[in-house]
């Protein structure tokens, strides 16, 4: 692949499986490597204590940020009691600190807790986050030594089940290890940080993997060395994550390319027969059906112009047309 970073045609996206250690930002400057491509970027961070999936746009395809970063995701979390820390995981300082109390060693107990999460709650962000505070991210306003005040956020905890205990009564080291399904914008250090203040012993994160971001999985990525060998052919259809119905238009093409109205005799949505099919491989017509259903009023679609995706359309049902939310020159490659 080209080294040089620069305009390099391509438009596409692939998923990559981030190993611990590395910084999303670091992800995608390897990506801007392996593409030669300047404009890269992640749809949601991962710290980087965290692995597990983060999908990289490559090219024009940098504008599907937007659609991408509301998902709800899916992580395996290992929650340590012992102490807090500046970071709310285990890469800050230490600061409040307790013994840890012998019922927190009980397998049922932590099994219904760890259940007890499910539900909406006001969430207090991380000090050290990317959230910004009069422009300035406050992890930035935190290493600067700054008071930094977060408010409250409304998130939504839709699973979680505990998977295993690990450390023995008595030994000065316990962990919490379950799985959750939380909507966007949920951080999970400051879930664990909550829930160790709830079980009056501090804790914090001292792992976590990401399972899943919408309907893309940990099965569906790649390791950046994957991605290094494979170039081009890591690519994931964009069409499948972002999970809309689509249409090809090839016959409206020269419409579509300049991001003019459709109307419904030029639009006819289709959808997958299979759902749950994998990203990865030939984005083919089969396993795909006519939708019995027709637009609903807001409804985004992607259209697909010679097998790539070419832009995202949303319905007008007043005006019973298909108005342009966003036209990709050069379409996003479905592999």
């Amino acid at each position: 692949m080209a080294t040089r970073r620069g305009a390099s045609g391509l438009s596409l996206v692939v998923a990559v499986n981030k190993p611990a250690g590395l910084s999303s930002h670091d992800v995608v400057n390897r990506c801007r490597r392996i593409f030669g491509e300047r404009r890269c970027g992640h749809t949601g961070t991962l710290d980087p204590l965290a692995t597990g999936v983060l999908p990289i746009c490559v090219g024009p395809a940098t504008r599907l940020d937007k659609f991408m970063t509301s998902h709800d995701k899916r992580y395996r979390v290992k929650m340590r009691f012992g102490f807090e820390t500046t970071t709310d995981d285990s890469a800050g300082e230490r600061t409040a600190s307790a013994s840890i109390p012998s019922y927190l060693y009980d397998e049922e107990f932590a099994r219904q807790r760890v259940a007890g999460l499910v539900g909406r709650h006001m969430q207090v962000p991380p000090r050290y986050s990317a959230i910004k505070i009069a422009g300035k991210k406050a992890y930035e306003a935190a290493r600067a030594g700054d008071d930094v005040e977060l408010e409250p956020r409304p998130i939504e905890v839709l699973e979680a089940e505990f998977v295993r205990l690990e450390g023995e009564t008595g030994a000065d080291q316990l962990e919490w290890v379950f799985d959750v399904f939380v909507s966007k914008g949920t951080y999970i250090r400051s879930l664990v940080r909550d829930l160790g203040r709830q079980l009056m012993c501090p804790a914090h994160v001292s792992g976590l993997e990401r399972r899943s971001v919408g309907r893309l999985t940990l099965e569906h990525c790649n390791t950046l060395e994957s991605i290094e060998r494979l170039g081009v052919d890591a690519a994931i259809d964009p069409v499948r994550i972002l999970g809309l119905r689509f249409a090809f238009c090839d016959d409206s093409a020269r419409f579509v390319a300049s991001g003019n109205k459709l109307y419904s005799n030029q639009v006819h949505l289709n959808e997958r027969l299979d759902m749950d099919r994998g990203l990865q491989g030939c984005a083919c017509v089969s396993g795909v059906c006519e939708s019995p259903e027709e637009p609903f009023d807001g409804e985004l679609a992607c259209i697909v112009v010679e097998n790539r995706l070419k832009g995202l359309y949303r319905f007008d049902a007043r005006d019973g047309v298909w108005k342009a939310e966003t036209v990709f020159s050069t379409g996003i490659y479905r592999g």
